[in-house]
């Protein structure tokens, strides 16, 4: 099923570019210094090209050391997977974010929206899991610029961009965006 949600808030972009700027941007997610930020109380990270191949329901092995520490300093239901697969509606049964929770010990968000659009769920999430009320407290760390970066910025949190992830994309639009962030 495609993302009517991204297709839809990619055109906010043309009357707001800085929508898609991220605050920080690092090459993977070995970089991303931990903790982020002395303010940051809770982070959501995207599955798919960031901490886990494409597709995948383990964290890339390279990267273990790495989220062990992220589950230390953020942990329990601080630490939040936000993907457009696991935990959307064409997760049938929900049967990726079970696979994906087991593997990693961090809760899936189950969401109607794809991203960017479920920035409410997830402000609902912390906020019930009395993590934090402030959106400014929560960072998003994601390799795509039209959904992890624009869904941080749409919630006045904070984006960070992995610009190449797990491995170096040739997608195209992924190729865009890293044409487009020479420009941001």
């Amino acid at each position: 099923m495609g993302n009517l949600s991204g297709t839809f808030n990619a055109l906010k972009v043309l009357f707001k570019p800085s929508l898609v700027k991220p605050r920080l941007t690092y090459s993977n997610f070995n970089e991303l210094p931990i903790p982020l930020d002395n303010k940051i109380k809770a982070i959501v990270l995207d599955k798919d090209n960031c901490i886990a191949y494409p597709h995948d329901t383990d964290i890339w092995e390279s990267y273990t050391v790495q989220w062990e520490k992220l589950k230390t300093v953020y942990p329990g239901k601080a630490l939040l997977i936000v993907s457009n697969t696991a935990g959307s509606n064409d997760d049938k049964d929900l049967k990726s974010s079970k696979i994906i929770e087991e593997k990693t010990g961090v809760h899936v968000l189950r969401h109607h929206t794809k991203k960017p659009g479920c920035h409410q769920e997830i402000l609902q999430y912390f906020h019930d899991n009395k993590i934090t009320e402030n959106p400014e407290e929560i960072a998003v760390v994601g390799d795509r610029l039209f959904t992890d970066v624009m869904m941080a910025n749409l919630m006045n949190s904070c984006s960070v961009w992995l610009k190449y992830g797990v491995v170096k994309s040739n997608n195209p639009l992924m190729i865009f965006e890293r044409f487009l962030s020479r420009f941001l």
